[in-house]
């Protein structure tokens, strides 16, 4: 059996991964993608300590931001949609063209 330290090394990792992705990738739906990464990074922690804690709180805290996360990339992947059809590109350097 992992300890509790091993599951948040792992959170940080992936946390970690996620951050550097949105920093420095252009592409909308990569960059969604490493939030959602992170999102399921930071519910690895709350089920770690939900476990080691032996209360059911952290695990519902992640049934409640699995449908958050589940609303927010629909509603991200309808904008980019949208934004494709208009610029044929999903790059965040052209989203500045959606300035009025």
């Amino acid at each position: 059996m992992l300890s509790l330290h091993s599951y948040l090394i792992l959170s940080a990792i992936l946390f970690s991964i996620g951050a550097i992705g949105v920093l420095i990738r252009r592409n909308a739906i990569v960059i969604f993608m490493c939030v959602e990464l992170m999102l399921n990074s930071v519910n690895l922690t709350f089920i770690a300590f939900s476990k080691y804690l032996g209360n059911m709180d952290g695990q519902i805290f992640v049934f409640f931001v699995m449908t958050v996360a589940a609303a927010e990339a629909a509603v991200g992947l309808a904008l980019m949609i949208a934004f494709y059809k208009n610029r044929e590109s999903i790059d965040v350097e052209d989203l500045n063209l959606m300035k009025w």
